[in-house]
């Protein structure tokens, strides 16, 4: 039999809702029979929360996975002791900032060596980050430098769709102009390499068109899906990848959250955004995939909530379903 995959869970922002989401997230039974969960974080900052979310969870401090526990009603914790424990919530602190950057560090260097499966993420705070010395936009692109990773994409979920995008943040010309047939086959690769890792034996992959109803044979755009689309998708078909497209997004969607298809390609942001948000906004979560070294890292999909920390009224569906999809899509080790 073989064992559960290890899901390493970063605290993010400990000013922000990440500790108590986890904690409360812990405390359901199902996340233990599907996986083993570790934090990296800080000890202390998850014991103040226990009595916050009126949980009466152990904490248990390990050096590694290998120290773990991994029993339901104790938090295994790799304790990176870089946080007092009477930090303020809901304030932008340097300290904060540098410590959730230290956690997403020390989760990339477990997953290279695989001691851990895949890394799941509690938010952290733009302001604090770049206060703490680490000038990135967010948790992608710290992960693609500590990776060496330069092609890569987001993926989201809900628990009856996947979405991977060709596209996401720029402006619709934009977006349209940077998709290419190389584009459009590295991003399909990915979605195929990624369900694969995760024990899916043949993946089936639908493309969505860029006009509607996929440019109907030339009569909407100016054949932008023959241009960029279809080299790409006819290059992954020859290697044996069963892709379909380009479709019309407008009924794509629909077959897919049926089950006629396992991963749809978005081409730009609000393609794929929308039908996420429509189908599962408290249970979306934000993945990123093609990682060097087949690293998996899943995302609540909600910022640090600075206004509501400390107060237990953080929900932790995001944090359950991100957890879930981790431990889903975690690359199976031997």
């Amino acid at each position: 039999m073989k064992q559960k995959p290890i899901i390493g869970i970063t605290m993010g922002d400990a000013a922000g809702v990440g500790p108590e989401i986890i904690v409360k997230a812990l405390n359901h039974e199902e996340i233990y029979k599907n996986c083993r969960p570790i934090v990296i974080g800080d000890k202390e900052i998850l014991e103040r929360v226990l009595p916050i979310v009126e949980s009466k969870q152990k904490i248990h401090s390990v050096e590694g996975p290998e120290q773990a526990i991994f029993s339901y009603g104790t938090i295994d914790v790799i304790d990176l002791n870089l946080l007092s424990a009477d930090l303020p919530f809901g304030k932008v602190s340097a300290d904060a900032g540098n410590a959730a950057y230290q956690y997403l560090a020390k989760a990339v260097e477990l997953a290279k060596e695989k001691r851990i499966n895949s890394i799941c993420t509690a938010p952290l705070n733009k302001e604090a980050l770049h206060k703490g010395g680490h000038m990135y936009p967010g948790h992608t692109e710290i992960l693609a430098e500590l990776t060496d990773t330069e092609d890569f994409s987001m993926m989201l979920t809900t628990p009856n769709l996947r979405v991977i995008h060709l596209t996401t943040h720029m402006g619709l010309i934009k977006a349209i102009e940077s998709i290419t047939p190389e584009r459009t086959y590295k991003v399909v690769k990915l979605a195929y390499d990624t369900l694969r890792n995760a024990g899916m034996e043949n993946p089936r992959i639908a493309v969505c068109g860029i006009n509607p109803h996929a440019g109907e044979n030339g009569l909407f755009g100016n054949g932008e899906e023959e241009e960029k689309l279809e080299p790409g998708i006819q290059r992954a078909q020859k290697e044996g990848i069963d892709v379909t497209g380009p479709l019309p997004a407008d009924t794509l969607f629909f077959r897919a959250g049926r089950g006629d298809f396992d991963m749809v390609v978005a081409c730009y942001h609000d393609q794929g955004h929308a039908p996420i948000k429509v189908m599962g906004i408290e249970e979306g979560v934000n993945i990123t995939v093609g990682l060097k070294g087949g690293i998996v890292r899943t995302s609540v999909d909600h910022g640090t909530a600075f206004d509501i920390a400390g107060e237990n009224i953080a929900d932790e569906k995001s944090m359950i379903a991100a957890i879930r999809s981790a431990y889903e899509l975690a690359p199976k080790y031997e």
